[in-house]
Parts: C-alpha cells; sequence; structure tokens
C-alpha cells in the first residue's frame, strides 16, 4: 500500500472528487480525517470509504473559510491520528456567475474566502504537524481557472490562480523544510459544480462557455480516478522532492515524473509564467 501509516487530510470530501480522494487514500492504508460543512453528506461519505478502507476514516464538520473551524481541524489531527503526513486542500466553489458590475458582490467575496483564504489558512494551521512528519506533502486543487481566463466566473478564476502562485511561493518557502507543495489540475469533471453551470445557463456563464459544459456532461467529463490517483501520486514516496509544480491529471505524463526530479527542479516547466513575443515567433517586444 502507497500510504501505509501515512497520516492524512482531506478537505470538501463528502462528495465528488474529494470524496473520490479520501477514499483512494484509505484504500492505500492512510489514516484519513476528511471535512466538510455538512454533516449529513459526511456521515454517507464516511460510510463509501469504510467499505475499502485499510486505515482510520474520521469525519468532522468545517468550514475552511473560518479560521477557527481549520485551527479545531487541526487540533483534531494532532489528537485523534497522532500528526499529519498529507494535507489536500480540495475544498471549493464556483461563486457567482455573471459580468463583475452585475453579480452579487458578497457572494464573489465569499469565493475568494473560501477557495483562497480558505486554502491559506489550511496550510498555515497544518504546517507545525506537516513540519513534524518524515515527508511531508501539501496538494492544493487548482482548476480551469487557473491558466486562462474565465469569463463571467471571475471568483474562481482569481481563486484559483491565485492558489497556484501561492503554492508555488509556499514551495521555496518549505524546500529546506522536506515538504513538497503541488497543485493539482483534475480537468473537466462532471460534479455539482457542472451541474452549477448549466443550472445557470449561458445568459449566466456565456454561451461559449456553457455549450462547452454541455458537450462535457454528454461526453463523460474527466473520470474522478485520475485525479485521485495523481494526488495518490504526489502524496507517496514516490514523489519525493517535486515541489513548486502544477500537474494536470488528464494531460502530463505525471506517472513518470519522478524520472525527472533534477530538471524539474532547474526549470519552470509546470508554472504559471509570463510568455513574451519571442516566444510566438514575434519579433518586437
Amino acid at each position: 500500500m502507497k500510504l501505509a501509516r501515512k497520516r492524512a487530510v482531506v478537505t470538501g470530501a463528502s462528495q465528488g472528487l474529494g470524496r473520490s480522494i479520501a477514499k483512494l487514500f484509505s484504500k492505500e492504508g492512510a489514516d484519513v480525517l476528511v471535512c466538510a460543512r455538512n454533516a449529513t453528506d459526511l456521515e454517507i461519505a464516511k460510510k463509501e470509504i469504510l467499505a475499502e478502507a485499510q486505515g482510520h476514516v474520521l469525519v468532522q464538520t468545517a468550514n475552511i473559510a473560518v479560521e477557527a473551524d481549520v485551527e479545531k481541524l487541526a487540533k483534531r489531527a494532532a489528537e485523534d491520528l497522532g500528526g499529519l503526513d498529507v494535507l489536500v486542500c480540495n475544498a471549493g466553489v464556483y461563486g457567482p456567475k455573471g459580468a463583475i458590475d452585475e453579480l452579487d458582490w458578497e457572494s464573489w467575496v465569499d469565493a475568494i474566502q473560501i477557495n483562497l483564504l480558505g486554502t491559506v489558512f489550511c496550510c498555515r494551521s497544518f504546517l507545525p504537524l506537516l513540519r513534524a512528519s518524515e515527508r511531508g506533502k501539501i496538494i492544493l486543487l487548482s482548476g480551469g481557472g487557473a491558466t486562462k481566463p474565465l469569463p463571467f466566473l471571475s471568483a474562481y478564476a482569481a481563486s484559483k490562480a491565485a492558489v497556484v502562485r501561492f503554492g508555488e511561493t509556499l514551495a521555496g518557502e518549505l524546500r529546506a523544510s522536506g515538504i513538497d507543495v503541488n497543485s493539482v489540475a483534475p480537468g473537466a469533471l462532471n460534479t455539482r459544480m457542472l451541474q452549477e453551470v448549466l443550472d445557470a445557463g449561458p445568459e449566466k456563464v456565456g454561451t461559449a462557455f456553457y455549450e462547452a459544459s454541455v458537450k462535457q456532461r454528454d461526453l463523460g467529463g474527466t473520470p474522478l480516478e485520475l485525479g485521485a490517483n495523481l494526488c495518490l501520486y504526489l502524496a507517496s514516496d514516490e514523489s519525493n522532492g517535486i515541489t513548486g509544480k502544477l500537474v494536470s491529471a488528464a494531460w502530463d505524463p505525471w506517472q513518470q515524473l519522478h524520472h525527472h526530479r533534477q530538471e524539474l527542479d532547474e526549470t519552470d516547466v509546470y508554472t504559471l509564467r509570463r510568455i513574451v513575443p519571442q516566444e510566438r515567433g514575434f519579433p518586437w517586444g
């Protein structure tokens, strides 16, 4: 088992990708503490995770946008898991959909609070436990908004880009501590977030994104298991030393990245960066 005797926390794990990650981690031997805002959904998820669990499964309701909730979660990990080796920051929302000057501003700020500040809260609160691990791992969930504009989903796009840059920055801060920090782009998933877009309609999310979402729904989207397996790889000892990267579950050869540790460490491959004119064949600039 790839995570035998490892201790992991997975946020936003009551459904979708978070639940798939927690389920796979537990199957691979980890003791897992999962959180979400809805207690009923958490209990349902716990039963599903336990069906194939090889480790302990703990649940706790928490809103990661509330710092006190995150601190309680860290305390639970310290007391009931005995520490922490892997933190997966999965919880996130699309937030309001529509033009920036027409959408509900309070909802926009809430989305930033959950996606960005919630991620930072978790990293800050769990760092003492991760520093005490033999090899700490932090895995941040990115999204399509991190690498391209998403008109009419500005809170999501802005917060996810910020999460990835935060991950790159944190990786630099923690390099000497032996804690690897990476971001995961799980692909286009057919989850409740997709249904939100379909329910909002083209008037709110724009015709292009709506039509792409309909196509995604009909084709089935990226399997949840692909993103979960990438998270397993990044949580395992096999990926030790790979840090500060944004890795795509669907498009990158992540199963082989450990063969290229030195190259990854010495280049800006799999990072957010500015493109200059010469890289697109323009002589100016």
